[in-house]
């Protein structure tokens, strides 16, 4: 397995190492169906696993920018076919593995497309239902992230 180190750019801020880490996490919608990944076995959290999309808070871009970018990087899809983003209520998610405290700020972004190209971040993608997420080995956070927005 390679770990691809994250190089910050002027401006970022690396929590790579960092005890406590905001991010983002992505619930993205087309019709009735939800995306899922399937995280890069190079990546150094959460390998192998299904989550949304995700990504650090560690610039001082707005969040709606932030979301933005990570659908434009992560699955190709590009603001004109944003619908809309909502954001749902913030929550802490201890996770002694890696001895981090993640802030996560869950989004549903509802897109017109689901037609999606992946970069090496994730290995595969499903649309689902949301209620078929038990189906899938899925991060516990982004299970949480999703009862944000949809009774399950």
């Amino acid at each position: 397995m390679r770990d691809r180190k994250f190089k910050p750019k002027p401006g970022q801020i690396d929590y790579s190492d960092a005890r406590w880490a905001p991010v983002i996490n992505c619930v993205v919608k087309y019709g009735d169906k939800i995306l899922i990944v399937k995280r890069s076995s190079e990546l150094r959290f959460y390998p192998g696993l299904w989550n949304g999309l995700g990504g650090f808070l560690d610039d001082d871009r707005g969040l709606e920018e932030k979301v933005r970018e990570e659908l434009q990087e992560e699955i190709g899809i590009g603001s004109d076919d944003i619908v809309s983003i909502k954001s749902g209520e913030i929550f802490d998610a201890d996770d002694p593995e890696f001895g981090k405290t993640w802030i996560i700020h869950p989004i549903l972004v509802e897109v017109r497309t689901d037609k999606v190209v992946l970069d090496w971040e994730a290995e595969e993608y499903r649309w689902i239902k949301p209620e078929e997420l038990a189906d899938f080995k899925i991060a516990d956070s982004f299970k949480k992230v999703v009862k944000n927005f949809f009774d399950l």
